[in-house]
């Protein structure tokens, strides 16, 4: 594994996110609460987090596949491969890859692990191949590719499944929230005596823990609202909650170095 790029020793970083797509949206794609202006615009980042726990590189989500993005308008501003690789980490050097849930813009380059342990909810499979794929509207932020390299990895014998809240590692731990998917999870990683929690799709946006408004697609919406209260428990009064798809994120955290400002990092 090769974490020193030529440019010099990267940080001793424990959690990153790595921005790597970026679309502008209607605000009524983007939350269910709307202020009466009907044309206002919101901008959504998209984001992948590399973990480093106890010898293991842990990849959370693996980001849209170039053309998944393409078709649904969204930027990919690096591929998250790509991202990596910058950092000096190649693909077959991540022990394991969270799939927090299988929607096209978090499971869409699966495949390209060859060496990683997948971790998923058993009812996150259950729903992203059973029959509420049989509705149009639920399986919208699906792509039938990204569903179907998951069940290759469960054939290769890289998927371990999970039903509910698990322990990967000491202070690494998965945690079921549900809501925007069924079998949504979000991790929780405890390292030097601080808390960092990736919330991914459990908080869009960090503005909802305060409004409880919501992203205006969901599998359960009780579950979404009922989530917030988890991810603050998770977090407990001084870790860190990390919100899937904010802007701010930008601006609350730093690049890993100049060179790599698609690189912030978190802990």
């Amino acid at each position: 594994m090769v974490l020193e790029p030529e440019h010099g020793k990267l940080s001793d970083w424990k959690a990153l996110a790595l921005h790597y797509g970026t679309a502008e949206r209607p605000l009524s794609d983007l939350q269910l609460e709307v202020p009466d202006i009907h044309d206002r615009v919101g901008r959504i980042e998209y984001f992948v987090w590399l973990l480093r726990h106890q010898g293991r590189l842990i990849l959370v989500d693996t980001g849209f596949s170039a053309e998944e993005g393409r078709a649904r308008g969204r930027t990919m501003l690096i591929h998250p491969v790509d991202a990596l690789a910058r950092l000096g980490i190649g693909t077959s050097d991540i022990t394991d890859v969270v799939i927090t849930h299988l929607h096209y813009d978090h499971a869409g380059n699966l495949g390209d692990f060859p060496n990683a342990r997948f971790h998923i909810q058993d009812r996150e499979m259950a729903y992203g191949t059973g029959r509420c794929m049989c509705h149009r509207h639920m399986r919208k932020p699906f792509a039938a590719e990204a569903v179907v390299d998951a069940v290759r990895l469960v054939f290769k014998d890289q998927m371990c499944f999970h039903d509910g809240d698990a322990e990967l590692s000491p202070g690494l731990s998965l945690h079921l929230i549900g809501g925007h998917s069924k079998g949504l999870q979000v991790v929780r990683l405890v390292a030097d005596g601080k808390t960092v929690v990736v919330a991914s799709d459990a908080l869009h946006f960090e503005h909802y823990l305060d409004d409880q408004n919501a992203f205006p697609l969901y599998a359960d919406y009780l579950e979404v609202v009922e989530g917030y209260r988890k991810l603050r428990e998770l977090a407990g009064p001084n870790g860190v909650l990390i919100a899937g798809h904010d802007p701010k994120v930008l601006s609350d955290f730093q690049p890993l170095n100049p060179e790599q400002p698609f690189s912030r990092v978190l802990l």
